[in-house]
């Protein structure tokens, strides 16, 4: 059985010369597939290299919102170009943060429209990064006409209704390793109730280590403690869990056409 990490920063400096092993690791607990995010200009070009040495990573490259105020027509240039690698399955994670206060909301407005008029022109699914900022990112991606290509709310941790709303816009909800925490009620009870076809799973490793790895380095393996508990609140076996959440990511991912099976 298959389980895809379909959010993972294997390319940040807390991996760095641990990768193979990290995979390997990952292997034991059933995780076999792994979508490395980039979202600045090294972690982009740490994850295309990731791609082309892993058999089992595929990658998605954007502009994070916190680095907004760096974007500018050279980066959006050498973003484009890096969009057509065969690897990249998607564009992100883009989207808006207003917890930290290195980009002002109108920058990461300007940048977060800009990224889905590209993602657009090249047909690519969207990732959204959105930190206390749920109303604007619906708001941007309802205005911007995203059903065409569909994506991600990445770790998601709304409620119900936001869910729903999302749902509406074409988008898959998938869920981290907040899904275990114990404060976290209404994001247990959205993976209860999303549509099966539109649930993902993810860790964000090496952030939000699930239950029993709490406040440690989360790895890419803990993937399985996500679908597990997500198992359990569905009252379904995890394998189940596992097959439908990475044939999700496949189909959404367009990894049959694209070759990358």
């Amino acid at each position: 059985m298959m389980i895809f990490d379909t959010h993972t920063h294997l390319n940040v400096s807390a991996f760095t010369g641990e990768e193979k092993e990290v995979i390997a690791r990952a292997k034991e607990l059933a995780v076999t597939r792994f979508a490395v995010v980039g979202f600045d200009t090294d972690t982009i070009t740490r994850s295309l290299e990731l791609s082309e040495e892993f058999k089992e990573v595929v990658s998605i490259i954007g502009w994070h919102p916190t680095e907004a105020y760096q974007y500018n027509k050279e980066i959006e240039s050498w973003l484009q170009e890096r969009l057509t690698h065969p690897q990249v399955v998607a564009m992100g994670e883009m989207g808006l943060d207003y917890y930290w206060k290195d980009s002002t909301p109108e920058e990461q407005d300007k940048v977060f429209r800009r990224q889905i008029a590209i993602a657009k022109e090249m047909k690519l699914p969207i990732v959204i990064h959105n930190r206390d900022a749920t109303e604007d990112c619906y708001k941007i991606l309802k205005e911007e006409g995203i059903q065409d290509i569909g994506g991600i709310m990445h770790s998601y941790n709304g409620d119900v209704e936001f869910m729903k709303r999302f749902l509406d816009l074409g988008m898959h909800i998938s869920f981290s390793g907040v899904t275990t925490f114990k404060n976290a009620p209404q994001v247990r009870e959205c993976a209860k109730l999303v549509p099966f076809d539109r649930m993902l799973v993810e860790t964000d490793a090496p952030y939000l280590a699930p239950v029993p790895y709490r406040g440690k380095r989360n790895e890419p393996g803990y993937t399985r403690y996500v679908v597990e508990t997500i198992a359990k609140e569905r009252a379904l076996a995890w394998e189940e869990v596992a097959h439908q959440t990475t044939q999700n990511a496949i189909k959404l991912f367009r990894m049959e056409e694209r070759g990358l099976l």
